[in-house]
């Protein structure tokens, strides 16, 4: 799965799990600050990164990226949610505790952080 992917996965969970307007993203393993935004209204989301740029969004549990024209599968259950990226074929869980979004890629077989910034 691509960075960018993992990024906007988190973005669109938190905002989902939790109610918050996502205003940034702070991807760990890159070391640097992501211009990702993202917003979920009921089951319907609306997010963009302004890294790419892209409009990314859709009903659960399925997400468009248009960076990306795919769909990635998003399956929220409380804090935790887990699915599927189309575009790399890669399976994901991940887990919200706080303002930390600890995504794991199984496709990269391993664990990602994400700081978000609430609006």
């Amino acid at each position: 799965m691509s960075p960018h992917t993992r990024a906007m996965i988190a973005a669109a969970a938190f905002a989902y799990a939790t109610g918050q307007t996502v205003a940034g993203v702070h991807d760990h393993a890159a070391g640097r600050d992501l211009r990702i935004g993202a917003e979920a209204r009921g089951a319907h989301l609306q997010g963009y990164d302004g890294d790419r740029p892209a409009k990314f969004g859709g009903t659960l549990p399925e997400l468009y990226d248009g960076g990306d024209k795919a769909f990635v599968t998003l399956e929220i259950d409380g804090l935790n949610a887990k699915g599927y990226d189309r575009g790399s074929s890669s399976h994901y869980s991940l887990t919200i505790t706080d303002q930390i979004v600890q995504l794991y890629d199984h496709g990269q077989a391993e664990w990602f952080d994400y700081s978000i910034q609430p609006a």
